[in-house]
């Protein structure tokens, strides 16, 4: 029998936050299916709207009927979401796992190998994730976005937390709405508590979710949630969290140019007006074709480049610029509340 077959019950919950989608019943079945510990209950955040009465849709494995519990997460996010599901937990380990993931056939066995390893000192103990891409074709622009989740640290994709770090911090910061910058806020919380995260050894698949051309522009509201981290954590978070600076300068310089010509134009100056159309269009193409060369470079994946590069950059300015004023009392750690800084 191998070393993590016979690691000790590491006494621990799942917590998953969902909306009822068709790969929850792949995450419940890779559950079931995993050998090892299982977990002592199994808690689903149903965070659809109140309104909406039926029945979570999720077939729920034989095996594992006994230890799933259904507590309404009233529609405010994942951040919301995951603290209604850890605080309904008297378990000393929280596993947060999202609804699209699908754990290893060792993921409970490796799971109690993580917890056994992990010190007093260790708050939370990271999986490996993996997103599968397609073989034969270049990766298209979601698919590589996607990716980058392999590389990301302390996503609650797959995230083990101690409870007692989780209470030490209040859990999550529930003005983060959207599954974005939630995870490394809490990270950076608690290792400013005190505490270390590591990595473990489970293994956790993350499938490319299907998404329609415009998904490139929605994910663009995720410029609010930077700002927020800016004002709690302080620039130095980017370092610290490893997360990639993205582009949003020249985003804000290519809609700045977009917006000058326009006023320009109403100015009735039309060389300047020219000369700045030339600037937003220089700066479009430079995008669309950075996202164009690495891809498979098919006609539906060139025309939503096409069409999405012109839209990105005015919809990131607008969710920076409404994250500035939506965050701009927002105190620093450290600083008195209410305080404006």
């Amino acid at each position: 029998m191998s070393v993590l077959a016979t690691a000790p019950d590491p006494g621990y919950a799942v917590v998953i936050p969902t909306l009822g989608r068709p790969s929850l019943d792949v995450c419940l079945r890779a559950l079931a299916d995993c050998h090892g510990p299982r977990p002592r209950r199994i808690v689903l955040v149903d965070d659809r709207r109140l309104d909406d009465c039926a029945p979570l849709p999720a077939r729920i494995p034989e095996v594992l009927r006994g230890l799933v519990e259904v507590v309404p997460g009233c529609a405010r996010g994942p951040a919301a979401a995951r603290n209604a599901g850890w605080r309904a937990c008297p378990e000393p380990w929280i596993a947060f796992l999202d609804d699209d993931v699908v754990p290893g056939p060792s993921w409970a066995a490796d799971l109690a190998a993580d917890v056994a390893a992990a010190g007093p000192g260790t708050a939370g103990v990271q999986a490996c994730i993996t997103v599968p891409l397609p073989q034969g074709r270049r990766p298209t622009d979601w698919e590589r976005a996607t990716a980058g989740l392999a590389r990301a640290r302390w996503i609650t994709a797959d995230m083990a937390y101690r409870r007692a770090a989780l209470e030490q911090v209040g859990g999550f910061d529930e003005r983060f709405p959207r599954a974005f910058r939630e995870d490394a806020d809490l990270a950076l919380r608690v290792l400013d508590a005190g505490w270390e995260l590591t990595r473990g050894t489970r293994r956790t698949t993350h499938p490319v979710r299907p998404a329609d051309r415009w998904v490139s522009v929605r994910v663009q509201a995720g410029n609010a949630d930077d700002v927020l981290m800016n004002r709690v954590h302080g620039r130095s978070w980017w370092g610290r969290a490893g997360a990639p600076r993205g582009r949003l300068p020249c985003h804000l310089a290519v809609t700045a140019a977009a917006a000058a010509a326009l006023g320009c134009a109403a100015a009735l100056r039309p060389r300047t007006a020219a000369a700045c159309a030339g600037l937003w269009l220089a700066g479009t193409a430079e995008f669309a074709y950075a996202r164009v060369a690495p891809g498979p470079r098919t006609a539906p994946e060139i025309t939503a480049m096409a069409m999405t590069s012109v839209l990105i950059p005015p919809a990131a300015a607008y969710h920076w610029l409404r994250g500035v004023v939506r965050h701009r009392a927002v105190a620093p750690r450290g600083a008195p509340t209410g305080k404006k800084v």
